[in-house]
């Protein structure tokens, strides 16, 4: 048998010999108790037949008649001991047969046997295959709040590849991002979702067996309501002795404030009923500046885990009246270890961490303990990077399997940001995407993943082969810099100074005490990793768009080196005419970067990302 690249890897999948040879005009038939519940599984396996196949097969819900017409079964027997999202795959030599106990099983062994007749056309590999999930819930989060708010076909195209992978569950992280009606000063701006829209995508996610959780941050990370009158009063604390990396706007609410709790009622009974979802995230996360104003004193004679956890605790009631679990950050509450008994036991914590060596075991053992159930949250590592840190997300993404994994977590949520203007094209949330998801399935099988020839075939389609390596080649220029940030790359880290700092150019000269020499291997290294580009033979429906956002992310990249080797120049024969070179070519990387942005999202939000780019052509003149 010819290998087979399957996504996710099966637990258990023995060759048995022989090949199936498909024939037109056969019969796909339904055993199912209530064969219209799986009817559009079924439809989706006949489109797979006629597209790469080509055969045309009908759809029958019964078996009667002639048995050689009957080239396969989709068979769903909730008695058969298949566990739960599992199911059996048996091709033999004359059918094959899907089985499973409930709807998302048949719909996952379809899945595993749709990419089997893509790489096998009409001759199928005998074989039998036993899987199921180890986590219920795989789930993908992406934060449209900081700045992007992808359109409704960038949207409708992510879950089609997700559902694909087996992935059971999306969040779309809120901040401000959805049209409260009562609310439009603080959205009216950032392109947010519809009700209509919201309706419209959670159907969408339901036939394909993901759950689509309402998201809504509600104590930290509020500014973008606090930054406006009518919403101002309910800040913890109106302004800072530092500079905040939010910027300058109050940033939690008080959870003292009556008016908090009103707010978010309000939010609640707007948002919650446009979703089937019984989750709902309500955030909770890096409350700063709790205790720093309005909270001080009640924060100094309870403290500040108690006051957190007790106004964490309203929220989760106000979440359960509404029919509803709540879901919360838990990076917040993890600094009180001893509070954490008292959590609400209805309450699912989300145990987050980005880097390779983040303690997903301690965290995942004290929740466990306690008797909490947690997802475990890895990220792509995509955001403050432009193009990845690849093998920091690789290693990030299997420590939350594993440790997920031994310490009983009933989740894997993937989670992709967009930390300071959301730089990194989708592209380059893809390897994190493929590789949990894979992870999320069955770590085991899935924990040495050949992850670029992943890409090839079932993201970029490329039958050159390159595109997979050179995402993630390009996602390790990072090291070459040869400094280690928390959280993001020295080379964005640079392009992000400017926007954040008055004394910029100083601050980039004396960054991480990195020479001249450091930005030029990196330029190496960059033009390296983009040299397959040119060779690419992709063949999905967006490659001329991916083949533009590698060039700007690179090109973004190799500026960013060039500004550090400017700030460093102290010879202005040579810092003239190298100054006039990265101006030009900043002013043409935001002319594409807003071009590109507009292909996949909607137009709030760029102009406040595209900003931060203007911020470093301003250093030029």
């Amino acid at each position: 048998m010819t290998e087979l690249q399957l996504l996710p890897q099966p637990r258990s999948l023995n060759s048995t010999g022989g090949t199936y040879h498909l024939q037109s005009d056969w019969r796909l038939v339904i055993d199912a108790p209530v064969a219209q519940d799986v009817l559009l599984t079924a439809q989706r396996v006949q489109m797979a037949l006629r597209q790469h196949a080509g055969v045309d097969w009908s759809l029958a819900a019964s078996e009667a008649g002639p048995a050689r017409d009957i080239g396969g079964v989709l068979w769903l027997d909730p008695a058969c001991d298949v566990p739960a999202q599992g199911y059996t795959l048996e091709i033999t030599s004359n059918a094959f047969t899907v089985k499973a106990r409930d709807a998302a099983g048949l719909y996952y062994g379809t899945c595993t046997l749709t990419q089997i007749v893509e790489q096998s056309a009409d001759s199928l590999p005998c074989l039998h295959i036993a899987d199921h999930p180890d986590f219920p819930v795989r789930g993908v989060m992406l934060d449209i709040s900081r700045d992007k708010v992808p359109t409704m076909e960038t949207l409708f195209g992510l879950v089609d590849l997700l559902a694909a992978w087996k992935i059971n569950q999306l969040q779309l992280y809120m901040e401000h991002t959805f049209t409260y009606r009562d609310h439009l000063e603080v959205w009216e701006h950032a392109s947010p979702l519809s009700e209509e829209e919201v309706l419209s995508l959670d159907a969408y996610c339901r036939r394909r067996f993901i759950d689509l959780v309402p998201n809504q941050n509600s104590f930290g990370h509020m500014h973008r309501w606090l930054r406006h009158a009518p919403y101002r009063s309910l800040a913890e604390i109106d302004s800072y002795p530092f500079r905040p990396w939010w910027g300058p706007h109050p940033f939690s609410v008080c959870p003292g404030d009556p008016g908090t709790l009103d707010l978010l009622r309000g939010l609640y009974d707007e948002l919650l009923p446009n979703f089937s979802s019984r989750l709902f995230n309500i955030g909770c996360d890096e409350t700063f500046d709790l205790g720093m104003g309005r909270s001080r004193q009640v924060c100094a004679e309870r403290g500040g885990g108690r006051v957190y956890l007790d106004y964490l605790t309203t929220l989760c009631a106000e979440v359960r009246a509404r029919g509803r679990t709540p879901l919360f950050w838990g990076d917040i509450i993890l600094q009180h270890p001893e509070l954490v008994p008292g959590l609400p036991r209805d309450a699912l914590a989300l145990e987050w961490g980005y880097e390779a060596d983040h303690p997903f075991a301690a965290h995942g053992e004290l929740f466990a303990r306690a008797g909490l159930p947690f997802y475990v949250c890895p990220g792509t590592s995509s955001w403050n990077s432009i193009a990845g840190r690849t093998d920091n997300a690789f290693a990030n993404l299997l420590n939350a399997a594993e440790n997920g994994l031994r310490h009983g977590a009933s989740g894997y949520l993937i989670t992709d940001w967009g930390d300071h203007g959301h730089w990194q094209f989708l592209p380059f949330a893809y390897p994190g995407f493929v590789y949990g998801a894979a992870l999320g399935w069955c770590v085991e099988a899935n924990r040495a993943l050949d992850v670029p020839a992943a890409l090839d075939r079932f993201v970029f389609r490329d039958r050159a082969g390159v595109m997979g390596r050179m995402t993630c080649d390009l996602g390790n220029v990072y090291q070459s810099l040869g400094v280690k940030l928390h959280n993001a790359s020295g080379l964005a880290r640079i392009l992000q100074i400017p926007s954040q700092n008055d004394d910029a150019l100083t601050i980039i000269r004396d960054f991480e005490s990195l020479g001249i020499t450091n930005y030029e291997r990196a330029m190496v290294v960059i033009a390296k990793a983009m040299r397959p580009l040119e060779k690419h033979r992709m063949a999905c429906a967006d490659a001329e768009l991916i083949e533009a956002e590698f060039e700007c992310a690179a090109d973004m990249l190799h500026h960013a080196c060039g500004l550090g080797i400017f700030a460093q120049e102290d010879d202005p024969k040579v810092a003239r005419p190298l100054k006039r070179k990265l101006k030009r070519n900043m002013q043409d990387i935001i002319e594409e970067y807003r071009a590109l942005w507009l292909e996949r999202n909607r137009p709030g939000g760029l102009d406040d990302s595209a900003a931060r780019l203007a911020a470093v052509l301003e250093l030029y003149g």
